[in-house]
C-alpha cells in the first residue's frame, strides 16, 4: 500500500492510457515544459546580451542574479499562484527555475568570445550590435547548446513543482493526487513516465 510494486505499473499505465488520463496529463506537462523552456531561453539570452552590452548594468545586476539563482525557487510558488492564477503559475515556475541559470551560462559564453575577433570586427567598422550578432552569438553556440541541455531539465522541474502546488492537470498533479488517495501505483507510473 505504501510503496506499490513494479508489476502494478504496467496495468496502471494501460488503464491510464485507455481512459485518456495519461495523454491528457502528459500533454499538459509537455506543453508547459516547452513554453517554460522557450520563454526562459529567450529571456535568458536577451538578458545575457544586455549584460554583455553594458558593463555597468552587469556590475549592478550581477549580485542580484547570484542571489536570485541561489534562492530556493519553490518559495515563489505562492507568489506566482496569486500573481498568475492557477493556470499560469506553472509556466511562471518553469521560467523562474530555468532563466537565471540561462542568463549566467549565456553571459559567461558571451564573455569567453575571443577578444581578437571582437577587436577585428571593430577595426573593420562593425557596430556593437553587429559585433553581438555576427561575432559573439555565433561564437557562443557551444555554450548556448549547453544552456539548452540544462534548461530543458530545469523547465521540467519547474513545471512539476508548479503542478504540485496549483494545477488540475499534468504529471505533477497526477503524482500529488495519487499520493493523497494512497494510490502509489499511479504515483510510480507518473514518475516512470516523467523519467
Amino acid at each position: 500500500m505504501l510503496t506499490s510494486y513494479p508489476s502494478a505499473l504496467w496495468p496502471t499505465f494501460v488503464d491510464l492510457a485507455q481512459n485518456g488520463h495519461l495523454a491528457l496529463h502528459t500533454w499538459a506537462t509537455f506543453k508547459a515544459t516547452m513554453v517554460g523552456f522557450v520563454a526562459s531561453m529567450v529571456l535568458g539570452v536577451a538578458a545575457a546580451a544586455a549584460l554583455w552590452w553594458s558593463a555597468f548594468v552587469h556590475r549592478v545586476l550581477d549580485p542580484f542574479l547570484v542571489v536570485a539563482n541561489a534562492m530556493p525557487k519553490i518559495a515563489f510558488v505562492p507568489i506566482f499562484y496569486i500573481w498568475l492564477g492557477s493556470d499560469y503559475s506553472v509556466y511562471g515556475m518553469a521560467v523562474a527555475i530555468a532563466v537565471f541559470v540561462t542568463i549566467m551560462v549565456a553571459y559567461d559564453g558571451f564573455q569567453a568570445t575571443d577578444p581578437n575577433k571582437i577587436k577585428l570586427a571593430r577595426t573593420l567598422g562593425a557596430s556593437r550590435w553587429q559585433v553581438l550578432r555576427l561575432v559573439v552569438l555565433p561564437g557562443s553556440v557551444p555554450t548556448l547548446i549547453a544552456a539548452l541541455k540544462m534548461n530543458i531539465g530545469l523547465s521540467l522541474v519547474g513545471v512539476i513543482v508548479g503542478e504540485f502546488q496549483s494545477s488540475s492537470e499534468g504529471l505533477g498533479f497526477l503524482i500529488v493526487n495519487g499520493s493523497q488517495v494512497f494510490k502509489l501505483n499511479i504515483v510510480m507510473t507518473a514518475i516512470v513516465v516523467l523519467a
